[in-house]
């Protein structure tokens, strides 16, 4: 039986979830977290066959409790769920110790899938997603200017993009306004963009928010 910590802070995605495994006879939800200190303090626990999680989660960062998941136990196979496309997070996800990455507008069968072949030691990966690595292992070519951010500096510029204040950004990835402003400093030179406008035309240009 694989038995899942499904970690999500929305109600209706994790009974959502429920509704799409509760068919596969093999799959149960076996408990639920529904913030990023309950999914450390939950996913430190034995019994998980895989963790199903969300990288968009109330007052935490996604991608540092997937890190933190990943480094306290690294043989737990972390399924990402997420909002976002794939050209937003999937790759920082796989970087950040996902063994797979799939969108919430995924069609249950393909969730189905994704669940057993982690659990049996393999990644899942999308037809874009392998195409994307394989380009990147293969090619010495210089990466896009948002790739070269750090996943801190990459959250807080799709923020800026979006029209937040230093204030929201704070709180939403429990930081200080003061250390938003230094992150903000330092993805504008690595970006080469003075200013909030040139780097919100970038962030639309290349399609980085929904």
């Amino acid at each position: 039986m694989i038995k899942l910590l499904v970690v999500d802070d929305h109600p209706v995605v994790r009974q959502g979830i429920r509704q799409m495994l509760s068919e596969s006879p093999d799959i149960v939800v076996e408990d639920e977290a529904i913030n990023g200190s309950e999914a450390l303090e939950k996913g430190r626990r034995n019994g998980w066959s895989a963790i199903l999680l969300d990288l968009s989660l109330a007052g935490s960062d996604g991608l540092e409790i997937l890190k933190q998941l990943r480094g306290e136990r690294p043989e737990l196979p972390i399924l990402v769920l997420s909002m976002h496309p794939e050209d937003q997070f999937a790759l920082r996800a796989i970087r950040a110790g996902a063994s797979g990455y799939l969108t919430k507008d995924s069609a249950p069968q393909e969730l189905v899938n994704a669940i057993r072949k982690v659990v049996d030691g393999n990644p899942y990966l999308s037809p874009w997603l392998a195409a994307r690595l394989a380009r990147e292992v293969a090619t010495s070519s210089p990466k896009p200017p948002h790739e070269q951010l750090s996943d801190r500096e990459y959250q807080v510029m799709l923020r800026i993009a979006s029209g937040r204040s230093t204030k929201q950004i704070a709180d939403e990835l429990c930081l200080s306004p003061k250390t938003v402003g230094t992150y903000r400093l330092r993805l504008a030179k690595k970006m080469s963009l003075s200013t909030e406008a040139e780097l919100t035309a970038y962030v639309f240009r290349n399609r980085l928010l929904d």
